[in-house]
């Protein structure tokens, strides 16, 4: 008897409404997960299908907004029941649902732990948690006509180079603000510090969960400079972290760190005004590239209360697959954790103007050294706030430190 293949999309249902979505009967001994995902990550229906022909597997779509998520799991969860079997994960979720144990450990081989660096931030205690399928790491980028029109020879390897090269930018009258950055009392404020203590010194956090003094306040004073002397555009104080990044696209700025996918950015006209103009770099360190960047990636993992537990497994190392990964890039532009497929996705020229991609996704490690804290929410809250506070001129930058500290200090238990 033929086997029948059925997918069905759910739009936000809950797991008692799903039971009657449309899902077909099969016959008799058949299988079916279901997969909790934004539709960012939705694969296609004939991917889909290929997948239940190689396993005997049927895949029940739920997509619902990013933002219902979090709570549809953690409510399902805390009556002992799977939102689905499979569902998205945020990096900054990961110590939340690890404390909660809300998530199945996945195994996976060496070699693939390897290909991709940015497992490790969805790993706590040695156990991968879920697996990377979008990433998304910080990139620098700096607008070479500006530079050259301004009399800079090179792109900048410091962090003080890249002010050098603003002031000289602004003095120049190339560009008003020469460098972008989120400052808005909202998450993108809370990574861009991080980010930037990382990459300046190799460190944020103390073993302990406290954040580390001279890194973050060096960030801190770093930030601070760049608004006083008035580098940084006032409305990146209170507008969103991507109207920030835009700056650089639209030719109002000449240097930014920001998401990987600004080379791709960059290079559409509907988009970029300048397109042509931006190049892709290293992210800058103390004495030189710095070693490490960070990366703010999507995974899957498999729910602690699923009843499918196998199959959903199998499903998570087909849909992170090399081979999915080349698929979710042609058709809803995933960038690759595996760098393997990265490297490949270059080479042959499916990917253009990639620039420092590859070199720096190589890179990725975590800030994190007990892994992303379960209380990273109030923690974030805490740092972005004091960042505005500061951008704004209501705090110095000891005393947007002291601030955040406090709270994160108390939320780590000291």
């Amino acid at each position: 008897m033929k086997k029948v293949i059925s997918v069905v999309l759910c739009l936000g249902l809950t797991m008692g409404m799903m039971a009657g979505c449309g899902a077909k009967e099969e016959n008799e001994g058949s299988r079916q997960i279901t997969f909790m995902i934004p539709d960012w990550g939705v694969p296609n229906d004939e991917l889909l299908a290929e997948f239940t022909e190689e396993t005997g597997i049927d895949v029940v779509i739920n997509e619902v907004s990013w933002d219902d998520i979090r709570d549809k799991i953690a409510i399902a969860a805390s009556g002992g029941s799977s939102a689905a079997d499979v569902v998205e994960v945020d990096w900054s979720w990961v110590g939340e649902f690890y404390a909660a144990d809300w998530l199945e450990e996945i195994e996976l081989p060496e070699e693939e732990k390897a290909d991709m660096p940015t497992l490790d931030t969805f790993t706590v205690e040695g156990k991968t948690l879920a697996v990377p399928y979008a990433n998304d790491y910080r990139l620098s980028y700096y607008n070479t006509v500006q530079y050259k029109e301004a009399g800079i020879q090179s792109p900048p390897k410091t962090w003080d180079e890249v002010y050098e090269n603003a002031k000289i930018l602004k003095e120049a009258k190339v560009v008003d603000y020469p460098f972008a950055i989120p400052l808005n009392a909202e998450e993108a404020a809370t990574t861009s510090l991080i980010w930037l203590a990382y990459t300046m010194n190799g460190v944020v956090f103390n073993g302990d969960g406290t954040l580390n003094r001279d890194s973050v306040l060096a960030a801190l004073n770093y930030e601070e400079k760049m608004l006083q002397e008035e580098l940084i555009d006032p409305s990146d104080k209170t507008s969103s972290g991507m109207d920030a990044y835009r700056r650089l696209l639209s030719g109002d700025a000449g240097f930014m760190t920001g998401p990987a996918s600004f080379g791709a950015r960059s290079s559409n006209s509907e988009e970029c005004s300048v397109v042509g103009q931006i190049e892709s770099i290293l992210v800058p360190g103390k004495i030189g590239n710095s070693e490490h960047t960070m990366a703010l990636p999507e995974a899957i993992g498999i729910t602690k209360f699923s009843k499918n537990k196998e199959d959903a497994e199998t499903f998570v190392k087909w849909y992170t697959s090399p081979k999915m990964q080349k698929e979710l890039y042609k058709t809803n532009s995933a960038i690759p954790t595996h760098n393997t497929v990265l490297e490949e996705l270059i080479s042959d020229g499916t990917i253009t103007d990639s620039g420092a991609m590859l070199e720096e996704a190589k890179r990725i490690s975590s800030p994190f050294p007990n892994g992303v804290p379960s209380y990273y929410s109030e923690m974030s809250n805490a740092i972005y706030n004091a960042v505005n506070k500061m951008a704004l001129g209501e705090l110095t930058s000891e005393e947007a430190f002291a601030e955040m500290d406090g709270k994160i200090t108390e939320l780590a238990g000291k």
